[in-house]
């Protein structure tokens, strides 16, 4: 009867605050149509009111400051405008749902407890000074997440607090009613967890803030270290928490930090798209996002053809049998690790001192400064500043010379061909211009003189800006040349460097690199060290603006891509998100120790989540026993279907199972559906065997910039980091999931799953499956 009764107080107070967040709903209705009003009136008499003046400099001006107020005006308005429609959609999703959590605190000193409410923002009525709900970012919010009945604290700006909790109150509550409603002693409780997990997954990442765990919430408002790492299970939230991190950095910092400072760098475009929902739906503005392999095309793609993660992958999982196989996987683990950089590093110490390859400035086909006459400039330069120092006084001294050969090159007889096919416009010009210099002589012959000359340093001027624009931007320094001697000899780097520990079959992969760089290609583990050479010469193009830096799937990260993106945003501090038992992408390193080498223990805080809770237990209680270590990982107590294993004898019998599937998965009311297939290759064979059967469904590939709902089919490598209703692995047989470096891509597929998982097999099954107990998986036939 108690708990009843308080039943219905709760929901007199839900109903109450509904009341009020539809107030202020219309009320910011108003506001947003009269401040889009307030624009269009603007920006339709933009220019009625500015004076428009230049008859001379004072009033020029005047008329520049008069723009430019308008255009403040116009600013202002459209912030306002994107602040208003941000907090109006905050508040229509708060009307469903506006609080999710309760607690009843008594500060030390006070007599009374102070019952607070949070939701996803924070929410006060007019004139009382106490929030209506709190921010779940609030400080105090903090005691819901980890607190447990009695004497606690929790920290402010202002220093720590403490008190007394005496209740943890959680919600489940849809359109504005209460629909469960329960008491926690310690963490968030299963309930409202089960709640949450046991929907259907959809095609946008949910946010979490209802049900942030313990050590999750300490993730999010970690403060203080410059590095922070989340090593965690499959499926443990990593990403949600840090999305709910970069949400909490915004508002704990509101007044010195915006989202235009924080970046994330994701897996793939199609997981941009996931998780782009998660911040707008919680109030703030998305952070920028970008995956690393756009960074490099942003820099690189206009020198050459870049290959990048994706084809590098295809390559590992099916070119087994092409000659050079294993060197090249050699080379891709040389070159992504610490021990490359530190060759670079020697190397441009060398460079210091002699070796820089430069290129002829050339003009008409011929050589108008040679490169060795640039070099002996260089060189000539004091030894002492950097090589980035030295290129930009050389590049004046380039400037100058070019200055002088504009001179006398006005003389030469493709000018004269070249003025004679200018058009009326740049002759008129000419003659201006003489006027406005000094008027006319009344003499003919000395005014053509003049115009001809005009007309020569015009032509002569226009010839050389590009010439002008190369020098100022290096291009003078064959880059490719100097990163290509690093492989034309294979003697030349142990002879830099006698101690270097060099990969098994150096002199092939030296020539399978020299051979791609003079195809202008660049294999993707050549790409970060190519651009750090890059970068070392002509001078690191840092972004100080960055504050925050994400990585997410950072376990398919090279230690060398790290210390280029520590080089990158020197004022940034990061977190890394990632687990080594889903490392896809070859790499040397099978940890994040080389982390704390980049940026120092003491600036380093590691967080180890060992809980899943994408997954049904069953399914994770399976995937847990294809790894090494798999013991450590705990399901989540959210039961479903055990994972069915179905062998068959040939591709047309997985076509018609798989097909079956599909139908009672959707009957079933599955929304998201994977059939995830090793490669790309086989994922248009599987697509090609299955539309007959099934014709919604829908092929994935690395060009696909987003998801919808429904059946589809996907690479293993494009899965990363998604999650699904139902995964279907396709024909998991011993020819595709074989060798041991292909059981944590096999682990990866599998851990995709939320609340069904179905393996299929056309051959010899994948010898992962006899390190699984019988007990946990069907066989169906």
């Amino acid at each position: 009867m108690a708990m009843d009764r308080e039943w219905e107080q709760e929901q007199k107070r839900v109903d109450a605050v509904v009341r009020k967040i539809d107030r202020q709903i219309e009320a910011l209705r108003r506001q947003t149509e009269g401040i889009k009003e307030n624009i269009l009136e603007i920006s339709r008499n933009f220019w009625d009111d500015v004076t428009l003046n230049f008859s001379d400099p004072h009033d020029t001006l005047e008329t520049i400051a008069s723009i430019n107020q308008q255009a403040r005006v116009m600013a202002e308005r459209e912030r306002s405008f994107r602040h208003a429609r941000r907090r109006l959609t905050t508040l229509v999703r708060m009307k469903d749902s506006p609080y999710f959590g309760r607690i009843d605190f008594v500060e030390d000193g006070e007599s009374k407890a102070e019952a607070i409410y949070l939701g996803i923002a924070t929410v006060r009525d007019e004139g009382d000074e106490l929030p209506l709900v709190y921010d779940w970012r609030a400080p105090i919010a903090s005691l819901y997440y980890e607190g447990s009945p009695g004497p606690v604290r929790y920290k402010t700006p202002a220093g720590e607090i403490s008190g007394n909790l005496k209740r943890k109150r959680q919600f489940i509550i849809r359109d504005g009613r209460i629909r469960s409603m329960f008491d926690t002693s310690v963490t968030i409780g299963d309930e409202l967890l089960q709640e949450v997990l046991g929907r259907h997954s959809g095609t946008q990442m949910k946010n979490i803030v209802a049900t942030i765990q313990k050590e999750q919430n300490r993730i999010i408002r970690s403060e203080g270290k410059r590095l922070l790492v989340v090593s965690g299970a499959a499926g443990s939230g990593k990403t949600s928490t840090a999305l709910q991190r970069v949400a909490w950095l915004l508002y704990r910092y509101r007044k010195s930090l915006t989202a235009k400072q924080v970046v994330l760098f994701s897996p793939n475009p199609m997981f941009n798209s996931y998780v782009s929902t998660v911040l707008p739906g919680l109030g703030e503005e998305n952070m920028q996002q970008t995956t690393f392999q756009e960074m490099l095309e942003h820099r690189l793609g206009k020198r050459f053809r870049l290959e990048d993660p994706y084809d590098q992958m295809e390559y590992v999982l099916q070119g087994l049998k092409e000659p050079g196989y294993e060197e090249r996987l050699q080379g891709i683990r040389f070159k992504t690790s610490t021990r490359f950089m530190e060759v670079i590093d020697q190397y441009l110490e060398r460079l210091r001192r002699e070796g820089l390859i430069f290129r002829n400035i050339t003009f008409n086909d011929r050589v108008l400064i040679s490169a060795e006459e640039i070099e002996r400039l260089f060189y000539a330069l004091d030894p002492s500043r950097s090589i980035p120092g030295r290129l930009e006084r050389l590049a004046e001294q380039l400037l100058d010379r070019l200055d002088e050969l504009a001179d006398e090159e006005k003389d030469r007889p493709w000018v004269e061909d070249e003025i004679e096919l200018l058009d009326a416009e740049t002759y008129q010009r000419a003659y201006k211009e003489l006027q406005r210099q000094k008027g006319s002589s009344g003499n003919c012959a000395d005014d053509f003189k003049r115009e001809r000359e005009w007309l020569a340093s015009f032509v002569v001027k226009e010839r050389f800006r590009p010439l002008k624009r190369s020098v100022r931007r290096y291009q003078f320094v064959d880059i490719p040349a100097l990163y290509r001697r690093l492989f034309s000899d294979p003697d030349f780097v142990p002879r830099m460097m006698p101690n270097i520990r060099l990969p098994q079959g150096w002199e092939a992969i030296c020539a399978q690199t020299a051979e791609r760089l003079d195809r202008k290609e660049l294999a993707y583990e050549d790409a970060t060290p190519f651009l750090y050479l890059t970068e070392k010469i002509e001078g690191f193009h840092t972004n100080p603006h960055i504050r925050h830096v994400f990585v997410d799937e950072a376990q398919d990260y090279s230690p060398f891509q790290f210390a280029f993106l520590k080089h990158l945003f020197p004022r940034a501090s990061m977190t890394v998100l990632g687990d080594f038992n889903q490392a896809i992408f070859i790499s040397a390193e099978s940890g994040f120790d080389f982390l704390t080498g980049l940026f120092g223990s003491d600036e380093t805080d590691t967080f180890i989540l060992t809980r899943s809770y994408r997954s049904t237990r069953q399914i994770v209680l399976f995937t847990r026993e294809l790894i090494e270590g798999g013991d450590r990982i705990e399901p989540f107590d959210r039961d479903g279907p055990k994972p069915t294993w179905t062998q068959v004898e040939d591709r047309e019998k997985l076509y018609e199972k798989i097909s079956g599937r599909i139908r009672s998965l959707q009957a079933a009311g599955h929304r998201t559906i994977a059939i995830i297939c090793k490669s790309g290759r086989e994922s248009r064979e599987a697509y090609e065997g299955l539309k007959k059967h099934c014709p919604a469904l829908r092929l994935m590939d690395k060009e696909t910039a987003s998801f919808e709902a429904g059946p589809l089919v996907i690479p293993s490598y494009l899965a990363k980091g998604l999650e699904f209703d139902a995964v279907i692995v396709f024909d998991a047989q011993e020819a595709r999931y074989g060798r041991e470096n292909e059981r944590k891509l096999f682990y990866t597929v599998c851990t995709r799953a939320m609340h069904e998982l179905h393996l299929y097999c056309a051959g010899k099954a994948t010898p992962f499956l006899s390190d699984v107990s019988p007990d946990l998986y069907v066989v169906e036939s």
